[in-house]
């Protein structure tokens, strides 16, 4: 957290300070101070204020977000009670303080603040790294490529459809030594789980199912953008499997493969809704053993 500078305690006003718990000097023992302006005029002594000139450096250097932010608070309530303890000491039996000597024990409570916070962060335990099983070998998960992955599948949803708290939820129900399936998986209840906040989460969630189909049908894992070459390359194939496994009549292998592959848009795979997909999934796409062999845009092809 960077230490702010802080403004003039004496132009501050009270009405803004943080909770008066932490200023816990008592009113009678306050009354004993005073403070000298710039201007040589003597007011009384008043901590509130001093919270106020530092949370109003604070919101200058971190925004509006600065004021919410409880770590902020407690920063600001602990050099605020830091300086009127040093100043108090300072005489014991009271007196004045100039502004300019407010103003050096505040910037020393933020630098010592600062130090703290630099400590604990060096000191902070590494985040573990989670494994997760692929392919039968144990590996670390690739954060930026599931991180990746769902922020495609946001893309071009409109700015409500956040990735953030999908990762989260997402990394919230994994375990260590998971299979990449159940990653995939998790990523697409975690997006479910956000359609009754937003609808079009619908959608984000949809392309996550599709990446799974995909990686089922295929047997690689592809983005978007590689999705229209492997309709093309995949199609022939997939005809030829559904015609030796008597799930396609032998005539299907008559037309011009290649260029119906060619014609299929992939594209359109991202206009499906969550509930659309997953039902052409689960009733209507062909498999062989239990393994899904069809893919949406092929499915359309071959029924039309």
């Amino acid at each position: 957290m960077t230490a702010p500078q802080t403004s003039t305690v004496s132009s501050a006003t009270p009405h803004a300070a943080p909770q008066d718990h932490a200023l816990s000097a008592s009113p009678s023992a306050l009354s004993h101070y005073q403070i000298i302006r710039r201007n040589g005029a003597v007011v009384p002594f008043e901590p509130a204020k001093i919270a106020v000139a530092m949370m109003k450096a604070f919101l200058a250097v971190h925004g509006t977000q600065g004021a919410a932010s409880a770590s902020v608070r407690e920063t600001v309530d602990a050099v605020t009670q830091n300086v009127v303890r040093a100043l108090m000491r300072s005489r014991p039996g009271g007196g004045t303080f100039h502004i300019e000597d407010v103003q050096d024990q505040v910037e020393l409570g933020l630098m010592r603040a600062q130090e703290r916070a630099t400590q604990k962060e060096q000191q902070a335990p590494a985040v573990p790294t989670l494994h997760v099983t692929d392919r039968g070998e144990r590996v670390a998960l690739d954060l930026n490529r599931l991180t990746g992955l769902i922020q495609a599948a946001c893309a071009n949803l409109g700015a409500d459809i956040k990735a953030d708290p999908i990762v989260s939820e997402t990394l919230r129900n994994l375990y260590d030594g998971v299979p990449i399936e159940e990653v995939f998986k998790a990523a697409i209840l975690a997006a479910r789980t956000l359609i009754e906040k937003d609808p079009d989460y619908t959608y984000a969630t949809a392309r996550l199912l599709m990446h799974t189909i995909a990686k089922e049908v295929l047997g690689v894992e592809a983005t978007q953008e590689e999705m229209a070459q492997h309709y093309v390359d995949y199609f022939p194939g997939f005809i030829k499997k559904g015609v030796d496994n008597d799930l396609l009549d032998e005539r299907l292998l008559q037309f011009d493969l290649k260029r119906l592959g060619s014609a299929l848009k992939a594209e359109r795979d991202l206009q499906f809704d969550y509930l659309g997909l997953q039902t052409l999934y689960d009733r209507y796409f062909l498999h062989v053993r239990k393994q899904r062999i069809e893919l949406p845009q092929a499915f359309f092809m071959r029924v039309a």
